[in-house]
């Protein structure tokens, strides 16, 4: 990288250089512009938002609510139709993705429901007394 600045005449180093000077400067005072129209702004704003406040902070909860009461129920909307969608491919044989896994831990929990079927019936024969063993 040293090699191609020192390879570079000077007057393109000096032209690279006042180009990002004049860039770099006119959004710094951009940037101070904005900030002293903002600061005005506020300022001008700050009466009107004191004598208003009674109906717009109600009237900003209001909207906030209906907002995300309407944005969570898109939500969970889209999340059902996914859901079904997911069940009826998998019910249809098309193997969605996770089909597989749900596949292993059903296997799992059906020979770890065996296997406390059998303990349990070990378990019952054991301490059931001797006259009174029925079938």
């Amino acid at each position: 990288m040293a090699d191609i600045r020192q390879q570079q005449p000077l007057s393109h180093q000096v032209v690279k250089a006042a180009t990002a000077v004049t860039a770099g400067g006119s959004l710094l005072v951009l940037s101070g512009l904005i900030l002293a129209g903002t600061v005005i702004a506020l300022a001008l704003a700050t009466p009107l938002l004191v004598i208003f406040s009674p109906v717009l902070v109600p009237a900003g909860i209001t909207v906030f609510l209906l907002v995300t009461g309407f944005l969570s129920s898109g939500g969970f909307g889209v999340a059902a139709l996914s859901v079904l969608s997911w069940i009826y491919r998998y019910v249809t044989g098309k193997n969605p993705p996770g089909a597989d896994q749900l596949d292993r831990a059903r296997q799992k929990l059906a020979l770890k429901a065996r296997e406390m079927k059998d303990r349990a019936e070990q378990y019952g024969q054991q301490n059931i007394p001797a006259g009174s063993q029925q079938h």
